[in-house]
């Protein structure tokens, strides 16, 4: 027997090193998947292809590594398949990878490292189903060393699995049913151990390399059964399998076990044939394999995967330093045109400040020369012994400056205030020519003149004007109207006289005189700016002499409602 072991081995060596000439190379095992998932990989960094789809193309090489044993480097592609959905920020994708990540961790023995990733998999999910499988894993594998401990937890997830049937699902079914199986060999219940990997399989059938590492892990259990029969069943149908699908080196582990099965069973012979048939198999079966991956075609691609994620690593960067120079440079404008415009408004609040300040100094303006000329009045009364015209003057009089130096910092005032001032206005200029002229005012019923606001003091000039220029000399019959009325949207004031008109007036001035009316007027348009430079509103004013037999002015004033 023991020469007849030494033999087996010597051949079974004879096996492996055919296997590795018939390529010409040192050959591993890899699927046609992995050579394909390697390539589209390398295409994909080559070229430039979004991170979303790089980061798939990682993910789909790390499976197919994974199948094959490949568990090292499975979670280093997996590792970078993470990095780029979490900078994604694709939540639940990460999630999927930590998972998956877990597993293989799992598969290495890595425990605390793949509680860690179930976890953080638990943690990033919103689907309540995913996170109750990796909290149930967390706890699964925190009672590693005690089956019955872990026992409820592959249970939770068994019976959320077989619920939701999910197809993307199915590699943590086929993983539950074998962790059950494990759990229910260590508790030595072999009845169930083979029920949960006859599930198992049931999810594998339509994946041949899945379904040889099932068909093997039932044969053990059958050895440990002592239903020898049943184990070296299964043990051949893995075989049978391995030859039909064309996968040699899965073909060889079962062949290994069927050995050694037929060993103790003491039966070499068995033994031999199957290893003559094997040979005779061998070399068609390695050429038509292509699941072998040449090494070095393999470390070729590595490489370039290697060095295409450096460059792509570095083309990060630089992307990553012009976007937050831009950002700084965004950043910087926004602060000058958020300075720039602090000083424009600066400027305007300055500019309107000023405008405010001229307004006030041209209305305040208009005064002195009422003051003066009233105060000559009283004087004259006095002077004419005429002391109840006088009071009753300068008690009119008081009560207009009262009432003018109230409203002097308003640049609106109502409409009602405004006619108050100027009937007490006309009622002194009247007192004071001897009745020379009478005057009259209009207003539009339609109007509320408590809430109709006017600009302060700006029909009083013309009136003034009107006065002083034009029915100052005539000696009777003098009429003055002032008329208020609703335009529209506007307010519309007329003040006619029937005084001796612009042209014989002008005749009739001294030099002073005329800049004094000249200044007057100017400061009456100026106002009229400033009002509608600050208020964005639209006053306007004609003046027009009247033709024909009747002589005198008219100004119209047009105001927009609460300018």
């Amino acid at each position: 027997m023991d020469k007849l072991a030494a033999y087996l081995t010597i051949l079974l060596l004879s096996c492996l090193s055919v296997t590795a000439g018939a390529q010409d190379s040192v050959r591993t095992e890899r699927k046609s998947s992995a050579k394909k998932a390697l390539m589209n990989l390398s295409k994909s960094l080559e070229s430039g292809k979004s991170d979303e789809s790089v980061a798939l193309d990682y993910e789909a090489l790390a499976k197919t590594l994974a199948l094959q044993g490949e568990f090292k480097k499975a979670e280093s592609y997996l590792s970078q398949a993470r990095s780029l959905f979490h900078q994604l920020r694709n939540q639940e994708k990460t999630a999927q990878i930590d998972r998956e990540i877990g597993r293989i961790q799992e598969a290495q023995g890595k425990i605390q490292e793949a509680i860690l990733s179930y976890n953080n998999a638990w943690r990033l999910s919103q689907d309540t189903t995913f996170k109750a499988l990796n909290m149930n894993d967390v706890n699964r594998l925190k009672n590693i060393s005690d089956p019955v401990g872990q026992s409820p937890y592959i249970q939770k997830n068994i019976e959320i699995l077989n619920t939701s049937q999910k197809p993307e699902q199915r590699e943590d079914r086929v993983a539950a049913f074998q962790q059950m199986a494990y759990v229910n060999m260590k508790m030595d219940d072999k009845q169930a151990a083979l029920s949960n990997l006859n599930s198992a399989l049931e999810e594998v059938k339509d994946q041949p390399v899945e379904a040889i590492k099932v068909q093997r892990e039932i044969a053990k259990v059958y050895v440990a059964d002592s239903q020898q029969v049943k184990a070296l069943a299964s043990l051949q149908e893995s075989y049978d399998l391995a030859l039909k699908e064309g996968h040699t080196m899965e073909a060889k582990k079962s062949l290994e076990q069927l050995v050694a099965q037929y060993r103790k069973e003491n039966q070499p012979r068995k033994a031999l044939d199957l290893y003559a048939d094997f040979m005779g198999r061998l070399e068609p079966l390695v050429k038509a394999d292509s699941t072998l991956i040449d090494q070095k075609f393999f470390q070729a691609h590595e490489a370039r995967i290697a060095q295409l994620e450096k460059e792509r690593a570095l083309k990060d960067e630089l992307i990553r330093k012009k976007n937050t120079f831009n950002y700084v440079l965004q950043g910087s404008i926004v602060l000058v045109l958020v300075f720039l415009l602090f000083i424009v408004k600066a400027w305007y609040s300055i500019k309107k400040k000023n405008k405010k300040i001229a307004l006030q100094s041209l209305r305040r303006e208009m005064n002195p020369h009422f003051i003066f000329n009233s105060l000559n009045s009283v004087n004259q009364f006095i002077a004419q012994n005429n002391e109840l015209e006088a009071n009753k003057y300068l008690s009119s009089y008081s009560r207009l400056m009262r009432n003018i130096l109230e409203n002097s910092n308003k640049d609106f005032t109502p409409l009602s205030t405004e006619l108050e001032q100027l009937k007490e206005y006309l009622d002194l200029e009247h007192m004071r020519f001897n009745d020379k002229f009478v005057y009259e005012i209009e207003v539009d019923e339609s109007l509320d003149t408590d809430r109709v606001l006017v600009p302060n003091m700006l029909i009083q000039p013309h009136l003034e004007n009107a006065i002083w220029h034009g029915l100052r000399y005539k000696e009777s019959g003098g009429l003055l109207k002032l008329s208020v009325k609703a335009d529209g949207n506007y307010l519309s004031v007329t003040i006619e006289d029937n005084g001796i008109g612009l042209k014989k007036s002008n005749e009739l001035k001294t030099r002073h005189q005329k800049e004094h009316r000249s200044r007057g007027l100017t400061n009456t348009h100026e106002r009229i700016n400033l009002l509608n430079s600050l208020y964005n509103t639209c006053i306007t004013m004609e003046i027009t002499e009247k033709e024909g037999e009747d002589t005198g002015v008219v100004v119209r004033i047009r105001f927009p409602f609460n300018a």
